[in-house]
Order: structure tokens, then sequence, then C-alpha cells
């Protein structure tokens, strides 16, 4: 049996223009499906939204250091 996917969610609920949380990364659809979402489904957008958070913090430190 499998461990299910527990949701990123970190309590810091604000979207950005692309509506996608500044908190755990997800796209606003993302998080509506979250809980019609299978667990491969979840791993999927797991991944994707830590790349997204990622990508965040990259091009926030690039900004920070110019």
């Amino acid at each position: 049996m499998t461990e299910a996917v527990k949701s990123p969610c970190v309590r810091t609920c604000c979207l950005d223009d692309q509506d996608i949380c500044l908190g755990c990364g997800r796209t606003l659809d993302e998080i509506r499906r979250w809980s019609e979402m299978t667990e491969s489904e979840k791993q999927d957008a797991l991944k994707i939204s830590e790349q997204r958070c990622a990508q965040r913090l990259a091009r926030f430190s690039d900004f920070l250091h110019r």
C-alpha cells in the first residue's frame, strides 16, 4: 500500500498574475482539483509545483543580486 500524497499547501494562499499560488506553487486549477486527483496526478502536480517554486526563487534571487 502506498502512502497518500500530502497537499503542499503552506497556508500562504496568494495567486500571482498567472493564477499560481505563491505559497505552494500550484495553479488555481490544481488547488481546486486536488481532492479529486489520483495519487499519480497529485505526484505529478507536486513535482511541477516544486519546479515552479524553485524557478520563482531563482528569479527572485537573480533580481536581488543585480
